[in-house]
């Protein structure tokens, strides 16, 4: 203990740029925190300071211990910080943003189960279709539905995420059903602008990966609308299963091409800004998140 108090009087010294400010800072005297540094000094058997009557200078093995205590010190903040937060009830602004359609859908009842859980947390939700700067734009969390690149980002998966190609039933009536991703050259398609795959969408034939070229009338910028496309009979759409779902389970689109559906190569995901000490309102956000789709999983529930 007496090692870290002294560490601490160096590091105030140098960051305040004189003992008698150090002093005034940790509600010492200047001789007790001139003391701290000496024995600090002895300690090491290294100068850390140069003093003179008008000023201090950090020596070269100064610098250095200055940069490694300063760390260490901030490392000891936050872990008090950190238990002390668990303590305490979440509570507070989140700001979260998440893709448009699926926050309609299942996100958004989790969502509001868990303000219903936690009555001292305020929501700004942004929903739309776009990568948000979490830490420039000062969100807490962002909800993405990607294969995930490395970044300076913390991410937790929440589920796996499935892809369909369907259409409706009186549309595959007049037009066939296409036996082979290859068909669907010659068939009007649906495109989804926002998604990765665009006009371009991909299968997998006797274990070969195959991008087929696909065109249609219809362009659209979310899945909603997508949907409501194929609902029309206007062509062979892509798009999320969970926006599919109801609607095929209604029988008013139907699923084609399962055989030559790719393997599973995106997650829906809780990210948020990698800090060494999180927030038990965001905390306790992804935590539910991970719960919440645990159970619906569980439940027999698939995205």
């Amino acid at each position: 203990m007496e090692s870290l108090t002294r560490i601490q009087a160096f590091v105030q010294v140098v960051d305040t740029g004189g003992f008698s400010a150090a002093a005034r800072k940790l509600g010492k005297s200047k001789a007790l925190i001139s003391k701290y540094v000496r024995e600090l000094e002895d300690e090491l058997g290294a100068r850390l300071l140069n003093r003179t009557t008008r000023q201090l200078s950090l020596t070269e093995v100064g610098q250095v211990y200055h940069r490694d205590a300063s760390d260490i010190l901030q490392r000891i903040d936050d872990l008090t910080a950190s238990v002390r937060d668990t303590q305490r009830e979440p509570r507070g602004l989140l700001r979260v943003s998440a893709p448009r359609t699926f926050s309609d859908s299942s996100l958004g009842d989790a969502i509001m189960d868990f303000l219903v859980a936690h009555p001292k947390i305020s929501l700004d939700l942004d929903c739309e279709d776009r990568f948000v700067d979490l830490v420039e734009e000062g969100y807490d969390v962002a909800i993405r539905i990607a294969m995930l690149a490395d970044s300076s980002l913390v991410a937790r998966r929440l589920s796996s995420f499935r892809e369909i190609t369907c259409a409706s039933p009186g549309f595959l009536a007049e037009s066939g059903t296409p036996t082979h991703p290859r068909m669907l050259v010659e068939l009007p398609c649906i495109i989804d602008t926002n998604s990765r795959l665009r006009s371009n969408w991909t299968f997998v034939d006797n274990g070969e990966r195959i991008s087929i070229p696909v065109k249609g009338r219809a362009e659209l910028n979310n899945p909603t609308n997508v949907r409501q496309a194929a609902l029309a009979g206007l062509g062979i759409a892509r798009m999320p299963y969970f926006e599919a779902r109801g609607a095929i389970e209604a029988g008013s689109l139907v699923e084609v091409l399962q055989e030559f559906q790719p393997p599973e190569t995106a997650g829906i995901y809780a990210v948020y800004p990698h800090r060494r000490h999180l927030s038990t309102k965001v905390r306790a956000f992804v935590d539910h998140l991970v719960a919440w789709f645990d159970q619906r999983r569980a439940a027999g529930d698939v995205w």
